[in-house]
Formats: C-alpha cells, sequence, structure tokens
C-alpha cells in the first residue's frame, strides 16, 4: 500500500501540490474509517482522488466521493482551471468551495465557460474581490447560461430595482434569485405585497437585503404576509417585510423553541410578540445567542428583564464586538467614579454608533483615564 501511494503521488504534478501536501496525504490516510478506502484508493480513479486531496485538501472519503462526478487521467486540465481561478483573484478556500460543489468544473474549459460570466460581473461595476466572492459563495452561477438566465435574471432585477447599483448589493447577499433566474417565483409575491398596501421602497429593501424571502409558492408567501397582519404589524412600515423573511425562513418549531427561551427569562407571550413586532430580528438570532445575550445584559450588568424586551435591538449586537467591549469601558468609568450609574443607560452605551461612542465615552475621558482606549481594542481583538 506504501508503494502505491508513493507511485500515484509521483505523478501529481509538482505544481499543484504544496511542500507539505503528500506528507498531509500520509497523515490523514491512517485515519480513514476502514480498509474499503484504501481499496478505493486502489481502484476507482486513483488518480482524480489523489489529485483532489492534493490540490484542495479533500479527505479520502471525500475525494472518493466528488470522483464520482469527475475522472481524469492527466492534470494538464484542471491545472489550468485551478490557474485560471487563481490568476482572476480567487482564494485557495474559494476554489475548494467550488470545486466541492462542482468539481465537473475542472474538466471544463474557462476561457469559455468561466471568463464570460466573470467579465459580465466585472462589466456592471463589481469589483474583482467581489466576483470572486459572489461566484464562490453561489457557485451555481458557473454552470448557468451566460444569455439564457444569468443576463435576463440581472435584466429582471435591474428593472424591478431600478438600479444597478442595488441588483449589485443584492447579488452579494448570496442570492440565487438574482442569478438563477426565478423570476416565475418573485413576480406573483411582489403583487401579494402590494395588494396588502406595501410601499415599492420597502419591498425594494426585501429585495435588496432579503431576496430568498420571495423563493416560494404564492400560496405559501400568502400565507405569511396573513399570519404576519394577524400579529399586527403595519404594511407601510419597513419591519412588515422584515417579519416576512423571519416567518418565511424558520420553521414552527424554531419558532417555539426560541420563545421557550424567552419565556425561561421571563418574558410573556406579549412581550415577545411585541418585541417581534419593533424588532423582528430578534427572533432570528440562535437560542444560544438569545441566552447568552439575556445572560450577560441581566446577570452581569443589571439590566431589568423588562427593559431588554422593550429594546430587543439590544440582543442583536455581537456579545464579543460589541456588547462586551462598551461594557468593560463602562464599568472602567464606573470603577474609577468618572461616570455615575445612572448617568448612562444601557440603551445609550450599546444602541449608538462606534463614532459617538468613542468620543463621548473613550476620548473624553483619555486623560483621566488612558488605559480606556487600549482596553477597549484590547476586548475588541478578542472577538477577531
Amino acid at each position: 500500500m506504501f508503494k502505491f501511494i508513493c507511485k500515484t503521488l509521483h505523478h501529481v504534478p509538482r505544481s499543484s501540490q504544496s511542500p507539505n501536501q503528500n506528507l498531509c496525504f500520509l497523515q490523514i490516510q491512517p485515519f480513514s474509517s476502514s480498509l474499503k478506502t484504501t481499496k478505493n484508493l486502489q481502484n476507482q480513479h486513483s488518480f482524480t482522488v489523489i489529485y483532489l486531496i492534493n490540490s484542495f485538501g479533500f479527505s479520502p472519503e471525500k475525494a472518493l466521493s466528488k470522483s464520482k462526478y469527475v475522472k481524469f487521467e492527466s492534470p494538464d486540465k484542471p491545472d489550468f482551471v485551478l490557474a485560471f481561478f487563481k490568476n482572476h483573484g480567487f482564494t485557495q478556500t474559494q476554489i475548494s468551495t467550488i470545486i466541492t460543489n462542482h468539481p465537473s468544473l475542472l474538466l471544463c474549459d474557462p476561457e469559455k465557460t468561466l471568463l464570460p460570466k466573470l467579465e459580465f460581473l466585472k462589466s456592471k461595476g463589481v469589483s474583482s474581490t467581489d466576483v470572486s466572492r459572489i461566484v464562490s459563495t453561489s457557485p451555481d452561477l458557473l454552470r448557468r447560461s451566460l444569455e439564457k438566465i444569468i443576463i435576463p435574471s440581472f435584466n429582471f432585477y435591474n428593472n424591478l430595482l431600478q438600479s444597478e447599483e442595488k441588483t449589485i448589493t443584492a447579488m452579494k447577499r448570496k442570492c440565487g434569485p438574482v442569478l438563477f433566474g426565478k423570476q416565475t417565483l418573485v413576480t406573483p409575491n411582489i403583487e401579494i405585497l402590494r395588494e396588502t398596501g406595501v410601499p415599492n421602497a420597502n419591498i425594494t429593501i426585501l429585495l435588496m437585503k432579503q431576496p430568498r424571502a420571495f423563493m416560494t409558492s404564492s400560496d405559501r408567501f400568502r400565507q405569511v404576509v396573513e399570519e404576519v397582519e394577524n400579529m399586527g404589524f403595519d404594511p407601510l412600515r419597513s419591519n412588515f417585510v422584515m417579519a416576512i423573511y423571519a416567518l418565511r425562513t424558520m420553521t414552527r418549531s424554531t419558532w417555539e423553541k426560541k420563545v421557550e427561551v424567552y419565556k425561561r427569562w421571563g418574558w410573556t407571550e406579549d412581550d415577545i410578540l411585541e418585541a417581534f413586532k419593533k424588532h423582528p430580528w430578534c427572533m432570528m438570532i440562535s437560542e444560544d445567542k438569545i441566552s447568552a445575550a439575556m445572560d450577560f445584559l441581566v446577570n452581569k450588568m443589571g439590566a431589568k428583564i423588562s427593559l431588554v424586551a422593550q429594546t430587543p435591538v439590544l440582543l442583536s449586537f455581537s456579545l464579543k464586538k460589541r456588547i462586551v467591549p462598551r461594557s468593560a469601558v463602562y464599568q472602567m468609568l464606573l470603577s474609577k467614579g468618572l461616570i455615575k450609574s445612572n448617568s448612562i443607560s444601557l440603551t445609550s452605551l450599546l444602541i449608538p454608533p462606534e463614532k459617538w461612542f468613542l468620543e463621548k465615552l473613550v476620548n473624553r475621558h483619555k486623560d483621566e483615564a488612558p488605559e480606556l482606549l487600549k482596553l477597549y481594542k484590547e476586548k475588541l481583538d478578542l472577538a477577531k
């Protein structure tokens, strides 16, 4: 077996290997689930399998799985495809993601299959960095027809949004509908919103920020819209469409689990409904995030449960990037007697933008507490 591995590796092109890739494979192989994997390596498209392992860091099992969709005995075509992606600014991680989803692309002619799609995106003002991000997060794009699907889809959304810039913004949000021609779903669901009285400006918000909300049948979409109406949302306000997205993206059981988490923290069903109406995103965060944020705000910062329920946006802030760093500054200011406990509310501490926070609470006291900025940056660094 060792001779077989070495022999096979010998035939993999040096240009596709990093210095430690051979050793990496030898380290991975002994931990395979069974001898079946090694036998498969010998008997099924061994060159393809080893190439996928060495070029993308796939496990033997994953490489075997992907080799069902692509076979080659020469590195020429896959090397050319890899070089194409790298020359167009794709990272190794992005390339691996694309090949994981569509390994058959390793045998395509990149100049004919891939380049026209990248050039189309760039012609619409998408930067090279954003092109690679869009393609790697929605790799199906590379298998769609430029003339029959991609261009018509772009034009369709451009007509709706009345702006190429807004259409590109929507594309950056992993939005398959912009790229993959789902107009037959989108059009009738937009009409449902218009019939309900939702302003075009708010429909545009939903299309730009959460276009996947439209990816369902008209019957299901109408059901969600009616449910949001019955909750007391005003169709004229932007949170109406955000509530639609929230209900569209979770199952009933997921909703009920989050309700139970809030109830364990003393919220009533009325509290939960009112919080959802104020800030629909409070039902989109995970159960663990709800518990962690409530624990910190209530048990460490002394916030009243009722205050958090009345200001649900607090729960949407990142603990590591916002709540904890700002709270650390607040507590140091208190300990040094530079502010009084009632001089600033929790909402005033956490809601304002970064510029306000730095000016009002950090820079203002830099003479009395020069270590404040260092403390704040240290807490932020922990979030990286």
